[in-house]
């Protein structure tokens, strides 16, 4: 049974950092994408960044670009983000997902339906 499992979130004030994590099992990191996505109440849920391994490749969106960092630990069956210099539009509910393969990771990896599992979310807020 594939399972994902977000944590980390919490409250922290503009400026701050704080890192999420994604517990994963049921599948080999080998030939999937994880991603992380985030909901802002009111909007629509968003990619922020995904890890391929096949590809070697990490995909960030231009919101979070410079700020974010995403990773893995193999050996921990955990995908982190690491969030830096966060601003108050960063609050959201984050998500992590993932998906069978990467074929055209590249240009896909923010379609929200190519991913095949979701876990639950952790809450994000940030403070001015």
């Amino acid at each position: 049974e594939v399972q994902l499992q977000a944590s980390g979130g919490g409250s922290v004030q503009a400026g701050g950092s704080l890192r999420l994590s994604c517990a994963y099992s049921g599948f080999s990191f080998d030939d999937h994408t994880i991603g992380w996505f985030r909901q802002a109440p009111g909007k629509e849920r968003e990619g922020v960044s995904c890890i391929s391994a096949g590809e070697r490749s990490t995909y960030y969106s231009d919101s979070v670009k410079g700020r974010f960092t995403i990773s893995t630990d193999n050996a921990k069956n955990t995908v982190y983000l690491l969030m830096n210099s966060l601003k108050p539009e960063d609050s959201a509910v984050y998500y992590c997902a993932a998906r069978r393969g990467f074929n055209m990771i590249s240009s896909t990896w923010q379609q929200q339906e190519r991913y095949d599992y979701w876990g639950q979310g952790t809450l994000v807020t940030v403070s001015s």
